[in-house]
């Protein structure tokens, strides 16, 4: 008898036994395809380590922060201490569902996904949850690809096992990096508004959620109009998700949202750059551990007069082709109290204040005519002759392609007169003209060849702020700095500075030579090159520079104990368009001076040793010095002096007995 099977299952088995199967077999590759990518998953014993190398913070000279460099982490913060509102910024803008998902978000990635494939250009939409991104951020690169989206996957999962959403989002705001070298929400706040987590009011906690979408691109320190912008998307997430009301939203768009304002100072970033070359040179960081503070001779608000001028007048003469500026300002000692280095830190970090070697132009003549002074055998008022000459083969040009004829060393320096300058060092030796430049301060090579004493050498503008401040102090060296004291953050102190205390103070410049120069180059101001720079109400004193088709311009000018360098020019060193030392250069430094000088205690320009030219000899050089130049039309031609009528007495002094006699009488 044969036996026969229905081997077929009803619908209902057949449905469970298929679904069996399948669920079976897509464990099974679950659990191979979780195998295979979690072979080489990141150790997770290292979920509360930070391995970072100090933080370095720059304070200026009131204790102002300045910048902070190198990864600064703060301690963590408790998620109950917070207001509510900062970790539901994160939330409404980062993960919506963070309270109802298991690691990652289905919704959130396939509405991602359908976002991205409609999506013409531009950045594509992600679907990371909070969790994700803490994965990625405390083990994973920042490579993009299948692999490590899906070891993102696990880790999520994993994260979410281990620990209780609190404490995830705890880990995730004391870990994320908010840009600027901030790990975590303490370090975050600490840096861009200058207060604690704790204390973050609700625009602020905005826009420090908003920079989580690219904490370079939508922080307030680099473009300020997209972190407003990406704020207020925030802000409206935080609307939508009923974490603040109309009303609240409403006022912050009303007062704004203030970063602190050291840390908006984009050009400080050249002081900083320069010291974290610096350095190295004072104190051995291959052993230092802990954090440290640099207590610099920076002066913010001065700082910040500097970079509206240099924006400003920048601005103003664009159209001269004028591309890029550079400004030194540095007291009695040498302190540094502003540093310009560029017209843009974003669009280039050259430092042009301390790396740009550029011509000095007519700015180097004052070392010219310091030596002829300290030679003994010329004063402000010796007589020269304006006049062609040569020296060998090369014949130096007046810039106004004229001759003045006869006049005083003090007009031919007011009206920056070649012939004479260059006449002047052949006399006195260049050799020893380079000397005289070594001694105040350039560190550079200076060429010794003919044309030398019309500032062929290159400097930089750091060099010729140096070695002006003896003119400014009464004849002393001052080394440029702009370190006061290095120090941990728990107070030991690795390095203090000594420069600019009086027991070090070198005199460079003695008198009458020093009195000499400071008439001279008063007279630039009052009635030269430089008349365009005039405050009234200061004692100023200065030398413009422009070199040979308008490379190079600079003014460098001085209160007592207080001198400013400006250059201007193109990094290509191809010619502005007829700029001159007293067009924008000086324009620049007068408006920063304006400012810079109402905040400071300014003196005039002191005397030399012995106390300098009494009244009785100053008075006698003005008399004279008055008989010749004119403010008000500074390139007038002097004529010489007549001849004596028959019928006086006696034919007046010349003008060096005058000077002499002067002397005398204040002996």
């Amino acid at each position: 008898m044969a036996l026969s099977f229905n081997m077929k299952r009803p619908p209902v088995k057949a449905l469970i036994y298929w679904t069996t199967v399948i669920c079976v077999w897509a464990l099974i590759f679950a659990v191979g395809f979780i195998a295979v990518f979690a072979i080489d998953l990141p150790d997770t014993s290292s979920l509360y380590k930070t391995d970072r190398t100090p933080s370095i913070t720059y304070l200026d000279r009131s204790g102002a922060l300045i910048a902070v460099r190198g990864s600064q982490f703060a301690p963590p913060v408790k998620i109950d201490d917070l207001p509510d509102y900062v970790p539901a910024a994160f939330i409404a803008i980062e993960d919506r569902r963070f309270y109802h998902h298991f690691g990652f978000d289905p919704i959130g990635m396939g509405r991602a996904l359908v976002r991205n494939a409609t999506k013409k250009g531009g950045n594509l939409a992600g679907g990371s949850t909070i969790t994700q991104q803490l994965a990625r951020n405390l083990f994973l690169s920042a490579d993009q690809n299948i692999k490590r989206k899906i070891q993102e996957l696990i880790l999520a999962v994993w994260l979410e096992v281990k620990f209780s959403k609190k404490e995830i989002l705890a880990l995730y705001l004391n870990r994320v990096y908010f840009g600027a070298g901030a790990y975590g929400i303490e370090a975050a706040a600490q840096r861009y508004f200058n207060k604690p987590a704790k204390d973050l009011t609700i625009g602020e906690s905005a826009m420090l959620a908003g920079m989580m979408k690219g904490p370079s691109r939508y922080s307030p320190l680099s473009d300020q109009e997209r972190a407003r912008k990406r704020t207020q998307i925030v802000l409206n997430e935080m609307v939508d998700a009923k974490v603040i009301t109309v009303a609240q939203r409403d006022e912050v768009f009303k007062t704004g949202v203030k970063v602190t304002r050291t840390l908006a100072t984009e050009h400080a970033q050249y002081f900083v750059d320069w010291l974290d070359g610096e350095l190295g040179s004072m104190i051995d960081l291959s052993k230092i551990s802990d954090d440290l503070i640099v207590e610099t001779t920076l002066d913010l608000p001065i700082q910040t007069d500097a970079e509206r001028a240099v924006k400003a007048m920048m601005a103003r003469d664009a159209k001269k082709k004028v591309e890029q500026a550079a400004l030194v300002a540095v007291d009695g000692e040498g302190r540094i109290r502003a540093m310009i280095g560029g017209v843009s830190y974003t669009d280039s970090q050259f430092n042009r204040a301390v790396e740009a070697k550029r011509q000095a132009g007519s700015a180097f003549k004052p070392f010219v005519y310091l030596t002829a002074m300290e030679s003994g055998n010329y004063t402000p008022i010796s007589p020269v002759v304006d006049e062609e000459f040569s020296i060998g083969d090369w014949k130096p040009e007046n810039y106004t392609k004229k001759y003045l004829g006869n006049i005083t060393l003090t007009t031919a320096l007011a009206q920056s007169v070649n012939t004479v300058a260059a006449r002047l060092a052949n006399d006195v030796g260049r050799s020893n003209v380079a000397s005289t430049a070594r001694r105040l301060g350039i560190e550079s090579k200076i060429n010794t060849d003919p044309a030398m004493a019309l500032g062929t050498a290159d400097v930089t503008p750091i060099e010729m702020a140096q070695a002006y401040v003896p003119f400014s102090n009464g004849g002393y060296k001052a080394k440029a700095h702009g370190i006061v004291r290095i120090r941990t953050a728990a107070g030991k102190v690795l390095f203090q500075s000594n420069m600019g205390a009086n027991d070090n103070r070198v005199q460079v410049i003695n008198n009458p030579a020093l009195d000499y120069m400071n008439i001279m180059m008063r007279e630039v101001v009052r009635s030269g090159t430089g008349s365009g720079v005039r405050l009234s109400q200061f004692d100023i004193a200065g030398k413009t520079g422009t070199t040979s088709d308008y490379r190079d311009a600079w003014f460098v000018g001085y209160t007592g104990g207080f001198v400013t360098a400006v250059w201007v020019g193109r990094d290509n060193n191809t010619q502005m368009a007829k700029v001159t030392g007293g067009g924008t250069p000086a324009a620049i430094w007068r408006e920063f001076m304006s400012k810079a000088l109402t905040r400071i205690k300014v003196s005039p320009i002191p005397a030399g040793p012995g106390g300098g030219l009494n009244e009785t000899a100053s008075s006698a050089v003005d008399d004279l010095l008055n008989s010749e130049a004119s403010a008000e039309a500074p390139n007038i031609i002097v004529e010489p002096t007549p001849e004596p009528k028959k019928e006086e007495a006696a034919p007046p002094k010349n003008i060096d007995d005058v000077f002499e006699e002067a002397q005398r009488q204040s002996r």
